[in-house]
């Protein structure tokens, strides 16, 4: 066999082996979660919640948690990133609570004290159960859908089943194939992901409002990516940038939560822009 032809027998072989590896592996990437024993009790401090679990179809457990609110503005569905359990994720509530709104934080398949087998339509169809039971209590005109990394792609995919208030995109993906494909370019992701979670095709079918916030300074998700994600629905969309902000540390900035607060607690007015300068011509020759 000529010298070359070994090397590239070697490099397909390779090639396939890594390919496996991934599409079998990619839950250990992209999922990294933090299992709790049964008899862990949240809590969270001047937070008044309670827990519950939900049964599915297939017979998976989704254990999740209701904080409660000191008013009575609606329901938020906080759908978190992909790392850890609502045992950390939980003390980001009162970002919503101390605003008088209510707020529902589920724990997906493997996080937490959820059980079951973990695939994009498993965990689709499990948010649409859990989106389901509080419509049996709340109108959906007060529930208020806030996506937060992996949970954007999530958030997304809801909105556009259903007529929720407002759709809140924090840190979005356009879609995890673009995500992981800036660093594994090389590879056949758009055979081998599993979970692609397209973002951005979801969003075209959004009729609520929607407000995007991200941070300029993100290294994992770029800033760009909201820009992009901003102008597939203009009409509908505001983009809130964070000026210096991270992925992970947006709640340690003050214009976050001027942001956050601005966003839920303002009602959006009619404006007649015939008595506006809207299409008005910058300069206009005179006529006489």
């Amino acid at each position: 066999m000529p010298y070359w032809l070994h090397i590239a027998v070697w490099v397909v072989a390779i090639y396939i082996v890594i390919s496996v590896l991934l599409y079998y592996l990619q839950d250990y990437f992209l999922f990294k979660p933090e299992k709790l024993p049964e008899a862990f009790q949240f809590y969270y401090e001047n937070q008044t919640v309670e827990e519950y679990n939900m049964e599915t179809k297939d017979g998976a457990v989704i254990n999740g948690l209701h904080f409660k609110g000191a008013g009575n503005k609606g329901v938020v569905l906080y759908l978190k990133g992909n790392s850890k359990s609502m045992k950390g994720w939980g003390k980001f509530a009162v970002d919503f609570t101390r605003h008088g709104y209510d707020v529902v934080m589920v724990d997906y398949r493997g996080f937490g004290k959820s059980k079951g087998k973990r695939t994009q339509e498993n965990l689709k169809n499990d948010l649409q159960d859990v989106y389901n039971k509080i419509k049996e209590r709340v109108h959906e005109k007060y529930i208020v859908l806030y996506g937060r990394s992996l949970g954007s792609g999530f958030a997304t995919k809801l909105a556009s089943m259903n007529r929720p208030r407002m759709l809140i995109l924090d840190a979005p993906y356009y879609s995890l194939l673009k995500v992981t494909g800036r660093y594994m370019a090389f590879m056949p992701l758009s055979i081998l992901l599993k979970y692609p979670m397209p973002t951005y095709k979801w969003l075209k079918y959004v009729k609520c409002p929607v407000h995007i916030i991200h941070g300029t300074n993100d290294k994992l998700i770029p800033f760009s990516t909201s820009v992009k994600l901003s102008k597939i629905k203009p009409e509908i969309t505001r983009l809130w940038p964070i000026i210096d902000g991270g992925h992970k540390n947006l709640n340690n900035f003050e214009s976050y939560h001027e942001i956050l607060s601005q966003i839920i607690n303002f009602e959006p007015a009619k404006v007649d822009l015939s008595s506006t300068s809207f299409k008005v011509a910058h300069s206009a020759k005179r006529t006489t």
